[in-house]
């Protein structure tokens, strides 16, 4: 197994679960957004506001086809796994991880996030429409599923962790 993917809706913990694992795995760590951040010089909501989304999910796809690291850890955007050729990418060149968090508990990290574009343009029944249209995806592309609810960020990672060493003796 090469790399670590961990895929989910916007605020189920994707970064958080991963600087963790990385610690505790001891394998390199990489946020797509905040690579994208560095690779362009822009932040995502100036690049979705100048180039649209659908650049944003381009610059996902080249991403994951273009990355230089093999063995690490990589939280993707909450987006990612719309594109077959995304959830194609990771299921081939590594372990896929969907961090599941019931919507509420969503919700209730990301509705106050100015850093989020689509949040600050959607109210709550639009932003629980796109959780539900991106669920299937979500499941479609993991390899394993973690529900979130009820653990404890520490917990998750143990599980994430164990998910993982397990595999790796496969």
């Amino acid at each position: 197994m090469k790399r670590i993917y961990l895929i989910g809706f916007m605020g189920c913990g994707k970064s958080a679960i991963g600087r963790r694992l990385s610690f505790l795995l001891k394998v390199p760590f990489y946020d797509m957004d905040k690579e994208i951040v560095r690779q362009t010089g822009m932040t995502i909501p100036d690049i979705f506001e100048k180039f649209g989304e659908n650049h944003f999910r381009e610059l996902e796809t080249e991403f994951l086809r273009d990355f230089h690291e093999e063995y690490c850890i990589i939280s993707t955007g909450g987006g990612t796994t719309m594109r077959k050729i995304n959830r194609r990418i990771m299921r081939e060149t590594g372990l896929v991880l969907f961090l599941d968090a019931p919507f509420r508990e969503i919700w209730r990290r990301i509705h106050k996030d100015a850093n989020r574009p689509i949040v600050k343009r959607s109210t709550r029944e639009e932003i629980e429409a796109l959780y539900k249209s991106r669920y299937p995806h979500y499941k479609a592309a993991a390899h394993i599923t973690i529900r979130t609810e009820y653990r404890t960020l520490r917990q998750i990672t143990q599980y994430a962790a164990f998910q993982v060493i397990r595999l790796k003796g496969e």
